[in-house]
C-alpha cells in the first residue's frame, strides 16, 4: 500500500510540473491550442469510471488535451474532425509505435495496431467479412440470433418467481491491487445476473462464430474451457486498458509481476484457446476438401 501511495504521489507531483510547464511554454509561444482538460493523474483517480469521465470532458469540450509526463494527448469528439481523421485524411493519422506496444501482446500484428502497408494488407483480408452480401446473409444472421437468446436469458431472469431482480452493473474496474470493483443499479429484489457480463459473452459468441464458425455459447455457461478463454479474455482487455495510464507497465512486464504476471497470464490462456479453434477448423476444411476429391473421384 505504501508502494501505491508513492506511485500517486510521484505521478501526481509529474503531471503537476509537466503541465505548468507545458502551459508556460504555450503562452510565451502563443499558439493557440485546444484546452487542457486534465492529466495522467485526473485519468488514474477516474479509472474507475473511466469512460464516464471521458465522456464527460468530451461532452464539455469537444475536442481538448490531456498532458501526461511524456505525450499531449488530443481527444476529439467533433464529426468533423472524426471525418477528418478517419476518411479525407487517413493516410496522415497513423497509430505508432505507442498504441502497438501497448496493444501488440493481446492483438499481435493485425488490423487495430499496425500501420502502412501492414494495415492495407490486414485491410484487404477482412475486407470480404464487411461486404454487403457478407453482412446480410451470414453476420447479420448471427448477431440477431444471438440477440433473441440474449433477449430469452432476460426475459426468463425477469419472469422467475415473479420477483427476480435484474442485477444491473454499471462498469467494472480493477483497483490497485487488482481486485475487481463494481458498481449496481438494484431494480427489483433478490436474486441478479450481471447485465455487462451478458454483453461481452454476447458479443464474444458472435465474434467466434463469424471468425471459426464455432459456437462458443458463453450465454448459456458451457464447458469449463469456454469459460476460462471468456474470464481470460476478459481480463486480458482490463489490463491492457491499465497500460495507458500505468506508466511503470513496462518495468513490471521486464519483471514480469503485478498486473503484467496477470496479463501474460491471461493472454496464454487467450493464445491455446485460439490457436486450437484454428487448428480445428483447419483441419476440418482439409478433411472437407478431401471429401470433396472423392466424391468426385466416386462419380467418374
Amino acid at each position: 500500500m505504501d508502494f501505491l501511495s508513492n506511485t500517486l504521489y510521484v505521478v501526481a507531483a509529474t503531471s503537476l510540473v509537466v503541465l505548468v510547464l507545458y502551459v508556460y511554454n504555450q503562452q510565451q509561444h502563443g499558439k493557440k491550442q485546444h484546452p487542457i482538460a486534465g492529466t495522467l493523474f485526473n485519468q488514474l483517480l477516474n479509472f474507475h469510471r473511466l469512460h464516464d469521465y471521458m465522456t464527460d470532458l468530451a461532452t464539455k469540450y469537444k475536442t481538448y488535451r490531456l498532458i501526461t509526463p511524456f505525450r499531449n494527448e488530443v481527444y476529439t469528439s467533433d464529426p468533423a474532425n472524426v471525418e477528418y481523421i478517419l476518411k479525407t485524411n487517413f493516410e496522415n493519422y497513423i497509430k505508432g509505435t505507442y498504441h502497438h506496444d501497448i496493444l501488440k501482446d493481446l492483438m499481435g500484428d493485425g488490423i487495430f495496431t499496425v500501420d502502412g502497408d501492414k494495415w492495407r494488407e490486414q485491410r484487404k483480408i477482412s475486407s470480404y467479412e464487411f461486404s454487403t452480401k457478407v453482412l446480410r446473409d451470414f453476420s447479420s444472421v448471427i448477431f440477431r440470433k444471438n440477440a433473441v437468446k440474449l433477449a430469452h436469458i432476460l426475459s426468463e431472469s425477469a419472469d422467475n418467481n415473479q420477483s427476480r431482480d435484474i442485477n444491473v452493473r454499471l462498469f467494472q474496474s480493477t483497483t490497485f491491487d487488482h481486485t475487481p470493483s463494481y458498481i449496481y443499479i438494484y431494480i427489483i429484489f433478490f436474486s441478479y445476473i450481471y447485465i455487462q457480463d451478458l454483453f461481452m459473452k454476447t458479443t464474444l459468441d458472435s465474434i467466434l462464430k463469424i471468425a471459426f464458425g464455432t459456437d462458443l455459447d458463453s450465454m448459456c455457461g458451457s464447458s469449463e474451457e469456454v469459460v476460462r478463454f471468456s474470464n481470460a479474455f476478459d481480463g486480458a482487455s482490463a489490463l491492457t486498458l491499465r497500460r495507458y495510464v500505468d506508466i511503470t507497465w513496462k518495468i513490471k512486464r521486464l519483471f514480469n509481476i503485478g498486473s503484467e504476471a496477470k496479463l501474460k497470464q491471461n493472454v496464454k490462456v487467450v493464445d491455446e484457446f485460439v490457436y486450437k479453434l484454428i487448428q480445428t477448423k483447419t483441419q476440418q476444411m482439409h478433411n472437407r476438401q478431401h471429401y470433396f476429391l472423392v466424391s468426385q473421384f466416386s462419380l467418374v
